[in-house]
Order: C-alpha cells, then sequence, then structure tokens
C-alpha cells in the first residue's frame, strides 16, 4: 500500500453545514452522504459516501428500480436533475405517494452535478 493512503473514503468526517440528524442526507459541497450521527452546526459530523440507504425522498415521485437519484436543496432524494447533484440510483420500487425509498449512494467524489 502507498505511503500516502489515508482510508478507503467509504465513511468521511467533514463539517456540518447545519444542524444534522442521524440517517440524514447532507451536502457539503459536491459531497452527499448519509449522517451516521446528530451533528450540531460546525460539528464534525461522519458521512457514508457508499451504501445503500432508505432515505426520505419528494413523496409525489415515483421511482423505479434503476433510477439516477439526486439530492435537493430541502436534502430530500427526488428524480429531478436539474440543479441538483447525482448521488446513485434506486434499488427499488417506490410508490407516489411515499415518504422514503432505497438508495445505492454512488460513492463517486465528488458526486456528479446535474448537467
Amino acid at each position: 500500500m502507498a505511503k500516502n493512503f489515508v482510508q478507503p473514503g467509504h465513511v468521511v468526517t467533514l463539517t456540518a453545514p447545519g444542524a444534522v440528524t442521524s440517517g440524514a442526507l447532507v451536502q457539503v459541497g459536491m459531497l452527499v452522504g448519509v449522517a451516521q450521527f446528530d451533528a450540531a452546526s460546525g460539528a464534525p459530523v461522519e458521512l457514508a459516501l457508499e451504501g445503500v440507504h432508505e432515505l426520505s425522498k419528494v413523496s409525489a415521485q415515483a421511482w423505479t428500480e434503476g433510477q439516477a437519484i439526486y439530492v435537493s436543496s430541502t436534502g430530500l432524494a427526488t428524480t429531478a436533475a436539474t440543479g441538483n447533484v447525482l448521488i446513485g440510483a434506486a434499488v427499488a420500487v417506490a410508490a407516489n405517494p411515499s415518504p422514503t425509498g432505497m438508495v445505492r449512494l454512488n460513492g463517486a467524489a465528488p458526486a456528479a452535478a446535474a448537467t
């Protein structure tokens, strides 16, 4: 292993951009992950950048398996690409309406910006 290797990067510690609740999507610049615990604004918080997570979503959307999922400016998972950051893909159908959906985070660093 290279001498400059730090860690695998599946979970990273970043500064909470606001009050964070465990399990919530958190965006720090182009990095988007799931908070592993509650954190106050400005405090360190660990974000999972990979894996399958049940996330709060825009309720009035139906999802299909494999559909691209983004994070909205309100911190909800969404299928709306414009102006949002790609975070992964749906791994299960989600009904309209429904409060949550299953998402496999893409683990990209940085996450991909919508075009």
